[in-house]
């Protein structure tokens, strides 16, 4: 067994914008010269997270609104109430929620998704900023 790490950086805007990582992911792997294993893509940030979704633009709009439904902003979390200037505490809260890696299977040196499964970053700061991931590899 071998394990590889890869890092990626992104520019996010925050706000729940999605970032299609498929490919970014896909290009890690190939690097490593692996055929089968594992792949876990995990971001180093708790105000972000990683998702397989169907990546259009209308999954993609209500993602935000149920992000927005389920944990809304509001200046009345303890988080900024207790640290002055904080205004993010439902993107900690969110992130918490949706979780910072998933695992993905390979074979042939190729990701195993299905057909309309992609991977996505989704940044739901309240500004923007550098997100940084690790693609770990895991195989033969």
């Amino acid at each position: 067994m071998t394990v590889a790490s890869v890092p990626l950086r992104l520019n996010m805007k925050g706000n729940t914008q999605v970032e299609n990582v498929t490919t970014a992911v896909q290009r890690a792997l190939a690097g490593t010269g692996l055929k089968a294993g594992l792949v876990t893509v995990f971001i180093k940030h708790t105000t972000a997270s990683v998702m397989i979704i169907e990546d259009e633009p209308g999954i993609r709009a209500d993602t935000k609104a149920v992000w927005d439904r389920l944990v809304p902003a509001d200046p009345a979390w303890q988080h900024n109430t207790r640290n002055a200037g904080e205004d993010n505490a439902h993107s900690h809260l969110r992130g918490q929620l949706q979780g910072q890696s998933v695992t993905i299977p390979f074979n042939d040196g190729a990701l195993v998704l299905g057909t309309w499964q992609q991977i996505v970053i989704v940044d739901f700061d309240t500004r923007a900023r550098s997100r940084d991931l690790v693609v770990q590899v895991i195989g033969e």
